[in-house]
């Protein structure tokens, strides 16, 4: 009899985690595609995608509930998701306040070249090629940020599908950019999927 409980209650532990792991699961696509979505603008492409990843992780961890896609079963994606947030905002408000400085000091050396002919225009018009340097020194900074972030997030859903069996036909994700990898990729009328290959070991 104890055996019998014990195989039930083993069942059941098995059913329920396969659905933690299921909701897991299609959390993960959609911050996946979120993310390569907002790459992909970054690289200047026209991508009309709802989701917002950030709040998408917000919302996720705002369920409040026990098993959810940062403690079932990696408690660290939490941390790193918060680390690769502050870092990408850090480079964008690094970026915005550089070029505000420039059109300010650009500014302020054409009001003072005509109020008091001081010819400062051509030292801060030749600064120009600098901060369109450092611009795309930043720019390639965040797109790698958002790389790491998005093949982190398919590993997590990589390791999810393979532990618990769950078939990766079901967990098909946009994907806006390329090179990734453990995933395979389909084109369809309405975009490219992606899709996680099964582990060849």
């Amino acid at each position: 009899m104890k055996d019998s409980v014990e195989a039930v209650l083993e069942l059941d532990e098995r059913s329920v985690y396969s659905h933690i792991a299921h909701e897991s699961a299609e959390d993960i696509i959609r911050i996946i595609s979120s993310i390569d979505a907002e790459r992909a603008k970054l690289r200047g492409e026209v991508i009309y995608y709802a989701d917002d990843w950030d709040d998408l992780i917000r919302q996720r961890i705002a369920k409040g509930k026990r098993h959810t896609a940062f403690d079932f079963y990696n408690p660290t994606l939490l941390d790193i998701w918060e680390a690769k947030v502050k870092e990408i905002k850090k480079l964008k408000h690094i970026e915005a306040a550089a070029f505000g400085i420039y059109v300010a000091t650009l500014a302020f050396s054409v009001i003072a070249l005509f109020t008091y002919g001081v010819p400062v225009l051509p030292i801060v018009l030749g600064l120009g090629p600098i901060l369109l340097f450092a611009k795309q020194k930043i720019k390639e900074r965040i797109d790698l940020s958002y790389y790491e972030l998005t093949q982190f997030f398919i590993d997590e859903l990589s390791e999810l599908i393979n532990r618990y069996n769950l078939n990766p036909e079901n967990y098909k994700f946009r994907i806006f950019t390329a090179g990734y990898f453990g995933i395979g990729t389909k084109k369809t009328p309405s975009g490219v999927f992606a899709y996680i290959q099964h582990d060849s070991g």
